[in-house]
């Protein structure tokens, strides 16, 4: 069941454990074990808190995180529910980039700014699959239900439904994607 207190977070737990009930021992377990579940869960704590406090202990905790295991997300990026970092080490995030609902990031993967001919930062739609060490960069749009395959570099728009492979990438198109690679959509 969701209460006011676990929205922030709850439906990045439920993608990142495939555990649909909140059960305290589970998620106690979960969030000592699992690192990527303690970094979403300080992130989301210090991007909804009002108490400075509590957001200056969430920071530090990231911090902590990002020295640790190479996870660099700002705060400020807006990253939408059912995020997921599956294998997160070395993932960059730009805290310009926007990022929609249902998203997995692999090991390695960034999301960058670009100084070229798409200045600026990326705009990722919803139920997308980055993988490991792609590349997105440049003012560019990602759409709706699309896959980046590993080790792709993305710095062109994506129309949905679309599977985005190699360097220089090319799309193709495909319904449902994503269909096997995200689970629990929320």
């Amino acid at each position: 069941m969701k209460t006011k207190k676990q929205s922030v977070w709850y439906n990045d737990y439920i993608r990142t454990t495939d555990d649909d009930r909140f059960i305290l021992s589970h998620f106690l377990r979960d969030f000592f074990f699992q690192h990527r579940l303690r970094y979403m869960v300080y992130f989301r704590t210090a991007q909804h808190t009002r108490s400075r406090l509590v957001k200056i202990f969430c920071e530090y905790k990231l911090f902590r995180l990002c020295r640790k295991y190479g996870i660099e997300i700002k705060t400020s990026t807006k990253i939408g529910e059912g995020f997921v970092m599956c294998h997160p080490y070395n993932i960059t995030v730009t805290p310009f980039a926007t990022i929609g609902r249902n998203v997995n990031m692999m090991k390695g993967s960034t999301i960058g700014l670009s100084e070229g001919k798409h200045k600026g930062a990326p705009t990722i739609g919803d139920c997308v699959y980055i993988g490991i060490n792609a590349v997105v960069i440049g003012k560019i749009t990602i759409g709706n239900d699309v896959m980046i395959a590993p080790n792709t570099m993305v710095n062109c728009d994506v129309p949905d439904h679309s599977i985005v492979i190699g360097n220089p990438c090319q799309i193709i198109h495909r319904e449902n994607a994503t269909a096997e690679y995200l689970n629990y959509k929320i």
